[in-house]
């Protein structure tokens, strides 16, 4: 019964403070300066510090602000000591920001805070205190990759493994791929061990960590993977840390793989009596609330998004309503920015979180303080195509500023042209050039443009990588080339005299020298002495002349062959290609694209010393660190990035959503690369605009490309389409309307580039830039010329007929014949299959199949 004094009384209305009265304004000044600085969703999910709660951040709506706040808000509210707080994140610099944001807010530094980090430092912590536990000692050593490569290629050494077909660095990324999900040596499945050495991965898995604890190491993938075999074989081990730890806090969530995604749902559970919550003994122990055997097995088989109408683990109720109390867990994410499926990530983590945390709170922060109307719009349209979501929609305060603009160019050269062309306006109005980038989905698209600012004089800067010609696969292939055109090239001899291996280690090369300096030689020549002399044990001596023979064939070769004949030559007969062919780790792919790059950016230059001129031009540009330059960088090397002006090359079929994505992952990939592309669009202040290309050079061939599936996924109404700026020789022909060069008056006082100046001149010559409707006519390209400050180029367009390049053979036709028996000197013998010009394509009995110029053969 209620006391009459708890009664309302009939005559008394209840009193709220007034909006913007003495007693509002006397809470507001009490309450804590940060808390002032948020809006209501922000402020929600700093204060709501009972229970699980799940923030949905999206794109530049402050999920660093939250995060910090809310450790602020539980150290000021003495919720917590700073040691009873367990908080996440995915790189370094992101906790080094943290403490310094709170150690502003709170007008102290936050030393105190032991337990603020990455992943794999607060498990290598607690590893670091319990190593006895898990057969090491406290200060074990963490392995880099390269100490890992050279400990698995001993171990395939001792099982008598072929490391050329079986190499260690494809096992190095099966293991960690297997470590990532949470299994040790005997919970791999079969079919997967089975993949590696005709069924020996499990076994050589088993035998490295063996080894690992013998040696005292571990590596990175260890310091989770111990974490929580350290916390199922030791449940008093597990106790200790869920009492210690009163909240967590997570960024980042959508990223996290599965090793992490186990670690955390260990801690979470609230500290019980022995025996009560036994840790995991098996992945499908359910001792763990809500992590069911079909829950566990959904993320670890990669499958893709959750139906959001079944849940794992929904048909069993009753575990979860004897599920133990769950801590204070707040993680914070957006299931749309997902992206890195490709190195473990499972996106299914954040989406089943109310089912992991039942009675969690998601609070959704859709307030962007970053981009404008229009570019929040066609994020949002896009990204709501994808079925495995939890679903949020950005908004916006902002003006609805410029339209997406989407552009169409008939290649990646206009395309590469007309970006230069928007940049410079840009300039022209005095925007500063850091606030420009341009994202690209394959990393190879990037010597395009990297081409085209060297010309233009626009400084850059690649981000998340070198550029194009500094990367290591380049310098190599640029390193033989150096030598084929001036042998007296001895840093690039030494570069390569043992890439692919030789056998010609630091021994030989230091003989060279010696013998070099001793008779002022260039290296090369020393290397010729050398080999005529028993000074160098006979296989050396004997790789080392093979070398030297092949240098002066492909010196030969260059009298008669086109440079780009001859670099494919080279690549090819040196074993470099075959190098990158056998590796199987995860770049090799991209550092193979690089090459066949590399290879098609030649054609535009007369000869190779041409060319080797035009790179020097390129790797001498390098302003200073201050300098304003334009940033480029892959689309997975923006995100948490933000610039004003925003620009997305390549969205075409098979590049951008990428075929091979499509291939391997199906509908989970396509979603992924949506989710890649609503990244793109979100680094976007003001302005962001979309390119296409109708014809692109992918593996090597020219292709008719088909414009993105993602820009049909566009709303019109936050969308301009607008005409490519580059100019193109083929006006009309690419169906986007004429061409700028087709029309005089489009020269006039508003182009004021170099550039554009050329072409008008070149056009008042006569040089109209079409032939026949077909192609260019073989002169000079305007944009190549000396005056640019580049080189002499030959623009020759591919014929095309049906996507087929029909390519001009060089050389006089060949007197060999299909089928003929020939021998190679390098590769033996073999037979004729395929005859092009004086290029023969022979099926070698031991090398396979190459491709030779017929002087190099004899008819056996």
């Amino acid at each position: 019964m209620t006391e009459p004094s708890q009664l309302p009384h009939p005559g008394v209305p209840e009193h709220q403070p007034l909006a913007g009265g003495i007693a509002a304004r006397a809470r507001a000044a009490a309450a804590p300066s940060y808390l002032a600085r948020l809006n209501p969703e922000q402020r929600e999910a700093v204060e709501t510090l009972d229970g699980p709660v799940l923030v949905l951040a999206g794109a530049g709506t402050g999920k660093t602000r939250v995060l910090t706040c809310r450790i602020a808000h539980i150290l000021s509210q003495g919720r917590a000591r700073p040691g009873e707080i367990l908080s996440v994140t995915f790189t370094n610099k992101a906790a080094r920001e943290m403490k310094l944001r709170l150690g502003q807010m709170l007008g102290q530094a936050v030393e105190g805070m032991p337990w603020l980090g990455t992943f794999h430092s607060i498990g290598g912590r607690i590893l670091r205190i319990h190593a006895e536990m898990v057969q090491l000692k406290s200060n074990f050593t963490v392995l880099d990759t390269d100490d890992q490569i050279r400990l698995l290629k001993q171990l395939l050494q001792a099982e008598g493994i072929d490391d050329k077909r079986w190499p260690a660095r494809m096992l190095a990324g099966l293991i960690d791929g297997w470590k990532n999900r949470g299994l040790g040596p005997s919970q791999v499945p079969p079919g997967e061990a089975s993949v590696f050495a005709n069924g020996k991965g499990g076994k050589l898995y088993a035998n490295y960590q063996e080894r690992l604890k013998i040696l005292n190491a571990a590596d990175f993938g260890d310091l989770l993977l111990e974490n929580i075999r350290l916390f199922r074989e030791h449940p008093d081990v597990l106790r200790q840390y869920q009492g210690r730890f009163k909240f967590i806090l997570v960024d980042e969530y959508q990223d996290t793989n599965v090793a992490q995604y186990l670690w955390l749902r260990l801690l979470s559970q609230a500290a019980s009596k022995v025996g009560a919550a036994a840790p995991l003994a098996t992945l499908s122990d359910p001792s763990l609330p809500g992590l069911t055997r079909q829950s566990i097995d959904s993320s670890l088989d990669g499958s893709p998004g959750l139906d959001a109408s079944h849940r794992p683990g929904d048909d069993n109720n009753n575990a979860v309503a004897q599920q133990p109390p769950l801590k204070n867990i707040c993680c914070v994410g957006d299931d749309d920015q997902s992206i890195y499926g490709w190195r473990g990530a499972e996106v299914d983590n954040i989406l089943r979180f109310e089912h992991d945390f039942p009675g969690a709170k998601v609070i959704r922060l859709e307030r962007n303080y970053r981009s404008t109307g229009h570019i929040l719009a066609a994020a949002s349209h896009l990204i709501a195509h994808n079925e495995g979501r939890l679903g949020k929609t950005l908004r916006t305060e902002d003006v609805d500023g410029e339209k997406v603009t989407v552009t169409g160019a008939w290649d990646s050269e206009e395309e590469a042209r007309a970006i230069g062309e928007e940049i410079e306006e840009l300039q022209r109005k005095q925007e500063n050039l850091n606030e420009v980038a341009i994202l690209v989905r394959a990393s190879f698209q990037m010597r395009e443009f990297e081409d085209r600012f060297v010309t233009l004089g626009l400084p850059y800067r690649v981000i998340g990588g070198p550029r194009f010609y500094e990367r290591a696969e380049i310098r190599d292939a640029l390193a033989y080339l150096r030598v084929v055109n001036s042998p007296a090239d001895d840093l690039a001899f030494e570069r390569i005299v043992n890439v692919p291996k030789r056998g010609l280690g630091d021994a030989t090369v230091q003989m060279l020298h010696d013998h070099a300096r001793k008779r002022r030689l260039p290296l090369y020549e020393a290397a010729r002495a050398v080999v005529e002399t028993d000074e160098l044990k006979p296989k050396a001596r004997g790789s080392l002349r093979d070398l030297l023979t092949s240098f002066e064939r492909w010196r030969a070769h260059a009298e008669v062959a086109s440079h780009t004949e001859l670099a494919e030559t080279v690549l090819d007969e040196s074993g470099y290609t075959e190098m990158w062919q056998k590796d199987r780790s995860a770049d090799a792919a991209g550092r193979l694209e690089n090459l066949k790059e590399l290879v098609r950016s030649m054609e535009e230059f007369e000869n190779l010393q041409g060319f080797l001129e035009h790179i020097s031009l390129v790797m001498d540009r390098d302003g200073g660190a201050e300098e304003e330059a334009v940033s480029l960088m892959t689309l997975h090397s923006a995100k948490g990035l933000e610039f004003d002006n925003v620009f997305l090359p390549g969205w075409e079929e098979g590049l951008f959503p990428s075929q091979r994505t499509l291939d391997e992952q199906g509908r989970a990939g396509l979603e992924e690369e949506r989710r890649l592309a609503h990244v793109g669009l979100t680094r976007a202040r003001r302005r962001a605009k979309l390119y296409f290309a109708t014809n692109r050079r992918i593996h090597g061939t020219w292709s008719t490309t088909i414009p993105s599936r993602f820009l049909d996924e566009l709303p019109a109404d936050n969308v301009e389409i607008t005409e490519s700026k580059g100019g193109s020789g083929w006006g009309g022909a690419g169906g986007y309307g004429p061409s700028r060069f087709d029309n005089v008056e489009s020269f006039g006082s508003s182009y004021t580039t170099p550039g554009w100046q050329r072409a008008q001149a070149n056009r008042a010559r006569g040089g109209g830039g079409r032939q026949g409707g077909f192609g260019f006519e073989e002169r000079q390209s305007p944009f190549g010329s000396r005056e640019s400050g580049g080189f002499a180029k030959q623009k020759r367009a591919p014929l095309v007929i049906e996507g087929e390049l029909i390519a001009k053979s060089t050389g006089a036709t060949s007197d060999f014949t299909l089928d003929d028996r020939v021998f190679h000197q390098k590769f033996g013998y073999g037979h004729v299959v395929k005859i092009d010009g004086n290029k023969l394509t022979i099926a070698f009995e031991k090398a396979g199949e190459k491709k030779v110029v017929d002087s190099f053969v004899q008819r056996a």
